[in-house]
């Protein structure tokens, strides 16, 4: 249960805070904090539907989409909010779970539309250890916590392969502008700055180094296994998001005809279902459409070829 002491906010949690019960749970809830893999957010937020309080407040820390009727995709807080309709937030930063966990100094990005909420929830998330910077950018904090795994598996492709440290830097380079391209297509007035907060290359930069997304992937060059076959063997089963989400971020771009606009994340895609081979990774950064430049008439500038 949350508190408020003047300007400030305090927890009380019960002696017993394990409830396996969703509704239990959640039903006298002031802040309802999510927290699982996407897939299941449906099943979890059905039982709620009219039973929460009409002054809740939500929070997800979900990474990736769903797929929407039309060819198209879901924000995974826009699903929560049609299904339970609380006003939604978003947490993404560069939080390795293990570090957290030993209470290693890290930074986190909120994403939240009402200035009060936003400074609710940085009193109530924020310690010495973890800093919190609220913006209300809330869908490019969402999609670059989505995003970034699909570029960390590309990462882990490059890792198997045996390329070093400059090759990856040009995948985390040519990933970064593709997450601001899809933002840019998808979720336009969406601001630049919001990529170089914690959520941005901040996460992408510690998930291409870090995360799991980019062990598997190495693995997956290196043993010549599935994705699902790894699953099972290195993550107990668990589902890796960069493959699921690739694939439902292709399913958009080929519904929209816009795979050629996203070279880098399609590849990826193509590699995890094995419709290409991983080395062909090395052909899409070498011949990505960024890298096409023109000079203007008086050679004083370069221009990337955005179209």
């Amino acid at each position: 249960m949350l508190y408020s002491t003047s300007n400030s906010f305090s927890l009380h949690f019960r002696s017993k805070i394990a409830v396996p019960d969703v509704l239990e749970a959640a039903k006298d809830a002031d802040v309802l904090v999510f927290v699982i893999p996407h897939q299941f957010i449906k099943n979890i937020c059905k039982p709620l539907v009219g039973q929460l309080k009409p002054t809740a407040v939500g929070i997800s820390l979900i990474k990736g989409f769903d797929i929407a009727e039309g060819g198209g995709i879901a924000l995974i807080s826009k699903i929560i909010c049609d299904f339970v309709h609380v006003p939604m937030s978003v947490l993404m930063g560069a939080n390795l779970a293990g570090e957290v966990a030993d209470e290693k100094f890290c930074e986190t990005t909120i994403g939240c539309r009402d200035p009060a909420v936003g400074r609710m929830y940085r009193d109530l998330i924020q310690t010495d250890y973890f800093r919190v910077v609220v913006v209300d950018d809330v869908e490019a904090v969402e999609v670059c916590g989505a995003l970034k795994n699909i570029v960390a598996t590309g990462a882990g492709f490059i890792d198997g392969l045996g390329f070093g440290d400059n090759t990856k830097a040009a995948v985390i380079r040519l990933g970064l502008m593709e997450m601001i391209k899809f933002c840019e297509v998808f979720y336009p007035g969406s601001k630049l700055g919001t990529f170089f907060e914690s959520c941005g290359v901040a996460d992408l930069i510690t998930t291409c180094y870090g995360g799991r997304n980019r062990r598997v992937a190495e693995a997956f060059v290196k043993t010549g296994k599935t994705i699902e076959e790894l699953e099972k063997e290195m993550l107990n089963g668990q589902k890796l998001q960069g493959p699921q989400t690739a694939e439902e971020v292709n399913y958009m771009l080929k519904n929209k005809g816009m795979e050629d606009r996203f070279p880098l994340f399609s590849s990826i895609h193509r590699i995890c279902k094995g419709e290409i081979p991983p080395a062909d990774m090395v052909n899409c950064i070498r011949n990505h459409p960024e890298h096409m430049c023109t000079f203007d008439k008086e050679h004083t500038t370069v221009t990337g070829n955005h179209d």
